[in-house]
This record gives structure tokens, C-alpha cells and sequence, in this order.
């Protein structure tokens, strides 16, 4: 499991475990990659369960950045994610959810 303190979340691809993260400049790129779409929209999308699987990836692919990993967007396209596209949009969910979240701070 990642460091959720960190914004951290755990995500096994290829049989290795990655720590996906959204730092300063993977919210950039996710920015970019969504194109003119804003990132509220995007957690909007996932709390609302409208979210298509390349929200999912986008994230997935910014976090994986911001936690370190050198691969590209083909590379986890054709990657063997431990739990499959639903643990890929769990962790995505997870991951957008404490990036946004004060630590310890109270959830309604």
C-alpha cells in the first residue's frame, strides 16, 4: 500500500508493485492529456460513476509519473494490472480523492 498521508496509492503492474502519486507536474500532464477538460470535471466524472476508461488511464498515467515510473502511455496500455480495470479505476479513485483531501481533516 502507498503512504495515503503522501497522497500515495499501490498499484501492481507486471508484478511489480508502483506507487502512483499526482505531484505538481502529474496534475499538469493530466491536465494535458484531458485536454481542455478541467480537473474538476474529472472528479466530478468519478464521483458521479461517468467516468470512460480514458479518465481512468490519464490518471493512472499521471500518478504512475509522479511516483517515479519511466513508462509510457503504450507501456501501461499493454501492462498486466493486478485486479484488472477495476482495480485500475479504484486506485485512480483513490488517488484523486487524496489528492484533493486534507490529511486527517473530517470526510462527510
Amino acid at each position: 500500500m502507498g503512504n495515503p498521508y503522501a497522497g500515495e496509492v499501490a498499484l501492481e503492474l507486471n508484478g511489480q508493485r508502483q506507487v502512483l502519486k499526482l505531484t505538481l507536474g502529474a496534475l499538469a500532464e493530466l491536465e494535458a492529456s484531458l485536454q481542455a477538460e478541467t480537473l474538476v470535471a474529472l472528479i466530478e466524472r468519478f464521483e458521479s460513476g461517468a467516468y470512460a476508461t480514458r479518465d481512468v488511464a490519464a490518471l493512472v498515467l499521471a500518478g504512475l509519473r509522479g511516483g517515479g515510473w519511466n513508462g509510457t502511455a503504450q507501456d501501461l496500455a499493454e501492462a498486466d494490472i493486478t485486479g484488472g480495470p477495476l482495480e485500475a479505476a479504484r486506485a485512480a479513485a483513490a488517488l484523486l480523492a487524496l489528492a484533493f483531501t486534507v490529511p486527517g481533516a473530517a470526510q462527510s
